[in-house]
Parts: C-alpha cells; structure tokens; sequence
C-alpha cells in the first residue's frame, strides 16, 4: 500500500506545496522546529523511565530526627 510512498517526485511536490504555505522565510524555521521535535521525541524514547510522583521512593531519614521503628 505504501511502497512507493518517497518518491523523489512526490518529496519534491511536498517541498513545494510547503513553500506555497509557509513562505520562504518561514520555511526553515519550520524545518528546524520539526527537527527539534523529532530529536527531543527520539531523546524521550530511549531515556530511561523516570519514577513517577505516585511511585513511593525510599527518602533517607532527615539529621536530629530518630528514624521510625
């Protein structure tokens, strides 16, 4: 279905129809607003998982005060 989906000709019409709507000056501003987006999604991806506000971490037991028992 895909196959011949990136065909020069077709990323050369795409290029030009983003032109026609965004400009010459705001094309490459476009451009690296994407490229950020893709690389900070990339970033996110491949990040280890975080621990959420809802996991409970062990906090260590503050100075002057005894620890629970």
């Amino acid at each position: 279905m895909f196959s011949g989906l990136l065909q020069p000709t077709h990323l050369i019409i795409l290029l030009a129809v983003a032109l026609i709507f965004l400009g010459p000056k705001r094309l490459p501003s476009a451009g690296r607003a994407i490229g950020q987006g893709l690389r900070e999604f990339k970033d996110s991806i491949n990040r280890e998982p975080q621990p959420t506000a809802d996991e409970e971490t062990p906090q260590a037991p503050r100075e002057g005060t005894p620890p629970a028992q």
